[in-house]
């Protein structure tokens, strides 16, 4: 590979691998690896997930979580599972074709499709309503979930969601991994290469300002968004969304259900004026928390603010403005030279 091939490869996959968002808490790892794993046919297809029952007191009702791009189910698990474990039962999902999901049919390269298959999978574990939380993409999943499951919903909780059409186009390499034939050679050929040689650093980027946990790959399960098959369903993902938001944002205006929004003023991968401002004007009643020096990380970074939101949707007294003043306290000097 050319020296001048690897700097273009290397500039465009860094925002695309900087979408493998992931959470880890090192203390953690090894209670969550042990979490079961199991596979269940949805429709023809099936999908992966952990479920973790609530325990005897708990009072929360069941939460839902959808993960973002180029991820998985360790991105809310590992966030979320020890903090939640025995408030509420927990499903943590590997969204179709990612993970170690199925992709299932056409209908799974959109938004629309994600979410029948959530449904799906809740009926199967027996979760007939809950509190949905979604980080990233998994945002545009969780507002056609709300659309088109309304009777599932207790809550809907967007961290630094993705859910409008955003300016310019689509960037090559999401068309080069997408195609028929270039793609699969691109994403089997170039991106496991590129992508594991600058997956460091687009951990560094898609936490910026705020520092990265250690081992953030392995503990993370980040390399499996490198994978031929998964990197790929990615770019159908994010090459499909644009065209989505623009036909079905429209609607956002229909969403009832209580909605809580956590964003980051220094989110540099999805823009927090486009779409977390935006998605609370469009859903009457929604809260928008903008956490000051806060990236797109709000999953982990601010896990204690999303956890008091959560905890508010289900029903209980928390004070969300002083959890973000806690919050900004912890995030104020990072990025600080």
């Amino acid at each position: 590979m050319s020296v001048k091939l690897y700097r273009i490869l290397r500039g465009a996959l860094i925002p695309l691998v900087a979408l493998a968002t992931a959470s880890v808490s090192i203390n953690t790892v090894a209670a969550t690896e042990n979490r079961p794993q199991q596979m269940i046919d949805v429709g023809g297809y099936r999908l992966n997930s952990v479920y973790i029952p609530a325990g005897r007191n708990a009072k929360l009702p069941p939460i839902v979580f959808i993960h973002g791009a180029s991820s998985n189910l360790f991105d809310p698990l590992l966030s979320f599972c020890d903090k939640l474990a025995g408030r509420a039962d927990l499903l943590f999902i590997d969204r179709p074709g990612h993970g170690r999901s199925e992709r299932g049919g056409r209908q799974n390269a959109y938004p629309d499709g994600q979410a029948d298959a959530i449904a799906a999978l809740m009926r199967e574990r027996g979760i007939s309503k809950a509190i949905i939380v979604s980080h990233s993409f998994g945002g545009a999943v969780a507002a056609s979930f709300a659309l088109n499951h309304e009777d599932m919903v207790q809550g809907l909780l967007f961290l630094s969601p993705a859910v409008y059409p955003w300016p310019g186009g689509i960037a090559w390499y999401y068309i080069a991994a997408k195609t028929p034939v270039l793609g699969r050679l691109f994403s089997g050929i170039v991106v496991p290469t590129v992508g594991l040689a600058m997956i460091n650093t687009a951990t560094k980027a898609v936490f910026a300002p705020n520092r990265p946990p250690v081992d953030y790959v392995s503990a993370s399960h980040a390399l499996l968004a490198l994978r031929p098959a998964a990197f790929r369903n990615n770019a159908i993902d994010i090459a499909n969304l644009k065209e989505w938001t623009k036909r079905v944002s429209p609607r956002y205006k229909e969403i009832n259900a209580p909605t809580i929004i956590i964003t980051g003023d220094r989110d540099g991968i999805v823009s927090p004026a486009i779409h977390a401002g935006h998605l609370a004007r469009d859903i009457k009643g929604s809260r928008l928390i903008t956490v000051l020096n806060l990236g797109h990380k709000s999953d982990y970074v601010v896990s204690d603010l999303a956890i008091a939101a959560i905890e508010t949707l289900g029903g209980e007294k928390r004070d969300l403005r002083q959890a973000a003043r806690i919050a900004e306290e912890r995030t104020a000097m990072d990025g600080a030279r």
